[in-house]
């Protein structure tokens, strides 16, 4: 399995490794922003490798392993973010891997940020890592269901639920998004929850406690152990959210009330700038969130 790497007609590239697909994008002084793109290249050639071989300890709940355990960067990385806000999981339960697309994302962003690149991001599935110098800035739209958005035919600058612009002065450089229609597993019932963090692999993490947390019991709500649908699942035999059905508002608000505690409660440990919640129609917002417009 080769790395490889392609640019997009929109001036982008596309880096592709087996499962990490990545979309990146840099601008400034040309010659530093070619060296930053080839340095960049060199190290996400080497990050799958190390993953893999470090693959059996990030699959295993936080509590049980210490950052000793961990050879690479992005491997401690994952273990010390999930471990910091393992205190916000169900049952205490979170493994390395949640962080796993953010932390990727987090690794490759110092090769871009080279001096002379006035902005840079790394878009991991999603899960985004941000390099912004003095006066410059990056505006983000939220779809809270892709799936419909795609299926739908209309433009997407008509679909989009919100947007936000995330600027050089404010403390956020990582932004992801999880729910349970999304390319990994979650136990909650929130289409999207997208959150602002100070890194990447806070917010990965962060995104995918909160969007757990946003859940209630209700019998037409399908769920399915992950590893019978994943054999190799960090989540083991836990039940994961395969189908929501329309629902009673007064439950839906419910499930995204007990998310958006989860949210303020990490914005007091100062682990989440906001975070952007949806669920069926309705949206509520963890503040501060002085670019949402």
């Amino acid at each position: 399995m080769q790395a490889t790497r392609c640019p997009l007609s929109d001036g982008r590239w596309h880096f592709q490794h087996g499962p990490i697909d990545i979309v990146l994008e840099i601008g400034g002084d040309a010659t530093a922003c070619h060296r930053a793109l080839e340095r960049t290249w060199q190290r996400f050639e080497t990050v799958l490798p190390e993953l893999v071989s470090e693959l059996p300890l990030l699959r295993q709940p936080v509590a049980n392993l210490r950052a000793h355990d961990f050879h690479g960067e992005v491997a401690r990385t994952m273990w010390l973010t999930a471990h910091e806000m393992a205190w916000a999981a169900t049952e205490g339960f979170v493994t390395p891997m949640a962080a796993v697309a953010g932390a990727v994302a987090q690794a490759l962003l110092p090769y871009l940020a080279q001096e002379g690149v006035q902005r840079a991001y790394v878009n991991n599935g999603g899960d985004i890592a941000l390099h912004l110098t003095p006066g410059q800035s990056w505006r983000v739209g939220l779809v809270s269901d892709l799936q419909q958005a795609l299926h739908s035919g209309v433009a997407s600058e008509l679909i989009m639920d919100s947007s936000f612009a995330i600027h050089h002065h404010m403390p956020v450089r990582g932004v992801a998004t999880s729910g349970w229609r999304g390319r990994s597993f979650s136990l909650g019932i929130a289409d999207s929850v997208t959150v602002l963090a100070d890194t990447a692999a806070q917010a990965d993490v962060a995104a995918t406690l909160i969007a757990n947390a946003v859940n209630i019991a209700h019998p037409s709500i399908r769920r399915q152990a992950a590893n019978s649908l994943r054999d190799d699942s960090d989540l083991g035999d836990r039940l994961v959210t395969r189908d929501v059905p329309r629902l009673p508002p007064a439950l839906v608000e419910h499930a995204l009330q007990l998310g958006l505690d989860c949210a303020n409660a990490m914005q007091t440990r100062g682990q989440v700038f906001a975070a952007f919640l949806c669920c069926q129609s309705q949206m509520v917002v963890a503040q501060p969130l002085e670019c949402l417009v």
